[in-house]
């Protein structure tokens, strides 16, 4: 469904921030973008969904194709109308509007006849809790609340594609469960392919079927999911686990100078 092949991007023709990056995700699947801050994870997304282009950067080298055709060169709206979608890192809510108002905005991308009050049904059947609050003003919402109308409203647009950046940020463990337990809902029951950028790597981990990790605009690892959470360094390092299963404290965490063995 969609592929990057080799791709490099570039920032105001002068920074190189992506080098070479291969990735790809089958038609239905679910794959995870795992790594630090500043690794390249959200610029990976915009590549793929254009927003690139709203900050001075493009794709210099390689491409992204999605089902057959090459789309590194389309603007973002063209990107999105093929099915293409991206949830931005912050909850980015309309905040003016309503609960109701802002799912029935992400309907308005679709081409054809649909039954408004059937598609926020199906919406409130994945998020309950928003049936209860589809009269509220959105900026008085909940952080937790926000980022079920934002997911809700991506789906609304019944994507073929869609991409997380950051869900679980800021937000309580209860509500991170609930969250990616939808995630996973509309993956297999919507057959929607998601690309999940999380640093909340056990939960990503635990609902993807394949993972890559980045570090300074370059993959260094690969592979199933149930291979990465069993790899030592991703344990150590994006786990916060030691060999032995005991986790670190912050003191050890700050002195340890391990190098990774991918680097």
């Amino acid at each position: 469904m969609l592929k990057l092949n080799n791709i490099e991007v570039t920032y105001s023709d002068v920074i190189l921030v992506l080098r070479g990056i291969s990735m790809e995700i089958g038609e239905g699947g679910m794959i995870t973008i795992l790594g630090a801050n500043g690794a390249g994870k959200s610029t990976t997304l915009k590549a793929i969904s254009g927003l690139l282009k709203t900050e001075l950067g493009k794709v210099t080298a390689g491409s992204i194709e999605f089902e057959g055709e090459r789309i590194d060169k389309l603007d973002p709206e063209d990107i999105a109308k093929r099915g293409v979608l991206q949830i931005l890192e912050g909850r980015q809510v309309l905040e003016h509007l309503t609960a109701e108002e802002n799912l029935r905005l992400g309907a308005y991308i679709r081409s054809g006849s649909f039954n408004m009050g059937q598609e926020l049904d199906m919406i409130y059947s994945y998020f309950p809790k928003l049936k209860d609050l589809r009269g509220s003003v959105s900026g008085y919402l909940s952080g937790g609340e926000q980022q079920m109308v934002v997911i809700g409203r991506a789906i609304m647009a019944h994507p073929k594609l869609m991409m997380l950046d950051e869900p679980s940020l800021g937000l309580a463990p209860l509500i991170v469960k609930e969250i990616f337990t939808i995630i996973e809902q509309v993956n297999s029951k919507e057959k929607t392919s998601i690309i999940l950028v999380e640093q909340n790597a056990k939960a990503a981990l635990s609902i993807s079927g394949y993972g890559y990790v980045m570090e300074n605009g370059r993959i260094v690892l690969d592979g199933p999911a149930e291979r990465l959470r069993d790899n030592e360094d991703v344990k150590e390092f994006y786990l916060g686990l030691s060999n032995v299963g005991e986790r670190k404290s912050y003191r050890e965490v700050k002195h340890y100078k391990r190098r990774k063995r991918w680097l």
